[in-house]
């Protein structure tokens, strides 16, 4: 016989399959495809100031990797979309006003059932949550730059699974972050693709600049940042120049700047690469600088004093 656990004192909710409960009681199934073989997909947004920032622009690339990988959530985009809002508005009263949410939509394909076994749940598993962003744990970041290491570990191959794809599938990245953190823990990963050039890291893309050029791995080869894509617009308004291109260890070697883009970094600047210094080592570069700024002012929000707040607390 089971009991029903209370909810925990400020607990945050989550929706899964139908209702908002308590997180404590989301659970998932063992044998849930998700689980046994990472056949999943999730995409994540956050929030500036306590606003969900560019939520259609994330459920767009959502259910593009739902179609990708062909499963059917069984909810349309508006209806994520309003499921979001109520699980965010529920749990913002738990966090600060200067603290700020992750917010993932997730659908794995569902419950796999043993053969002969009778099936307890035959549709996708669907889960919407958030957690609140590591703001102390990223602060140093935009002090001092980042110091990215390229592991010896390839990027999956487009030819074998689309990268463009946002699936719950990682361990080719995370083979690479720990490979990365084995030489410096405080490192963050960026893979070369099976032909040698840079792609991207676990949630991030990587530009470099030179000459006050604006470079960036091709789309075909790196899931396609919503970050990423704010810096390709914002570059355009700052008649910066831009493109993506095959970009290599020499390129990263002789960029004069080099930044990472991320949903909860935005832009921040790289400090070295393989532990030479990017450029005069100085960060953020002036284009970097100037993206930044350009960031900022779009989102009304000023991310870089929200995390170098934390270091004075």
């Amino acid at each position: 016989m089971t009991t029903r656990q209370p909810s925990r004192p400020r607990e945050r909710v989550a929706y899964i399959n139908g209702k908002i409960v308590p997180e404590s009681q989301a659970l998932v199934s063992f044998r849930d495809r998700g689980f046994l073989y990472g056949d999943a997909v999730f995409d994540t947004t956050r929030t500036f100031g306590h606003r969900i920032f560019k939520l259609d622009e994330h459920l767009d690339r959502f259910f593009k990797s739902l179609r990708y990988v062909q499963i059917d959530p069984g909810l349309s985009q508006r209806e994520f979309r309003d499921i979001t809002m109520q699980v965010t508005e529920a749990n913002l009263k738990l966090i600060g006003p200067d603290d700020d949410f992750w917010i993932s939509q997730r659908v794995s394909r569902g419950y796999r059932t043993p053969e002969g076994d009778i099936a307890v749940y035959d549709g996708p598993t669907v889960i919407v949550e958030c957690q609140p962003l590591s703001l102390r744990a990223r602060a140093r970041l935009f002090r001092d730059g980042i110091d990215v290491m390229v592991p010896a570990t390839r990027r999956t191959p487009p030819e074998a699974v689309s990268p463009r794809a946002k699936t719950h599938n990682y361990m080719n990245l995370v083979l690479g972050d720990l490979e990365a953190h084995a030489r410096d823990p405080e490192a963050w990963a960026v893979l070369l693709d099976t032909r040698g050039f840079l792609t991207e890291g676990t949630g991030s893309n990587i530009f470099t600049v030179k000459g006050g050029r604006v470079f960036t791995p091709r789309g075909q080869y790196v899931l396609g940042g919503i970050s990423r894509e704010t810096v390709v617009e914002l570059a355009r308004k700052l008649d910066i120049p831009l493109e993506e291109a095959d970009l290599d260890l020499y390129d990263a070697a002789t960029a004069d700047e080099a930044f990472l883009t991320s949903t909860s970094l935005c832009v921040c600047g790289v400090r070295s690469i393989n532990g030479a210094p990017v450029g005069s080592g100085a960060v953020p570069g002036a284009v970097t600088k100037a993206l930044t700024d350009a960031y900022i002012e779009l989102v009304d929000f000023d991310f870089v004093a929200q995390h170098l707040k934390r270091l004075e607390s």
